[in-house]
């Protein structure tokens, strides 16, 4: 089985994770913060201390990673609009020399739109450029089980090309 790396492992992340835990796969979740351990670890999933914003916190947690889940559909703070333009370029970047064979990028969530579209152009772009196989999950988040099967449904599909 895979090793699936949550980027942005809340309340959707984790239903994500107990999904693919049950698949039997093992999932590693980032939080911003230690507070966030005991539910990502609830969730079935090793909690990683790792800001998305700052893409190097992140480099140790892609070690043995087979998938990228990027969950930042809902992200909340000033740094939104970068969340899905700079940094997730230079993260797609840095993917490119690790053992990562595929990311999912959430298209879907409270970010402004505008936002969700850019990152969507950017993982496609990755795709293109660096041959990054993608999936993008473009569900409304609120509908829970349609989301947590599109979202498990990306993650199988990458593991299988």
């Amino acid at each position: 089985m895979a090793r699936i790396l949550i980027v942005g492992c809340g309340g959707r992340g984790q239903v994500l994770a107990r999904q693919l835990t049950d698949l039997g796969h093992t999932v590693r979740g980032t939080t911003r913060s230690e507070a966030g351990f005991d539910a990502i670890r609830a969730a079935g999933a090793e909690p990683y201390l790792g800001d998305p914003d700052r893409i190097m916190t992140l480099m140790d947690a892609l070690a043995g990673t087979t998938i990228v889940a990027y969950l930042m559909g809902s992200a909340a703070g000033d740094n939104v609009a970068d969340l899905h333009a700079g940094r997730l370029r230079m993260l797609c970047e840095k993917v490119v020399d690790t053992p990562v064979r595929g990311l999912v990028y959430e298209a879907a969530g409270t970010v402004d739109a505008e936002h969700l579209q850019n990152g969507e152009m950017i993982v496609r772009q990755a795709r293109a450029t660096w041959n990054i196989p993608v999936a993008v999950i473009a569900t409304d988040p609120q509908e829970c089980e349609r989301w947590t099967a599109d979202a498990t449904t990306a993650v199988t599909a990458l593991l299988a090309t």
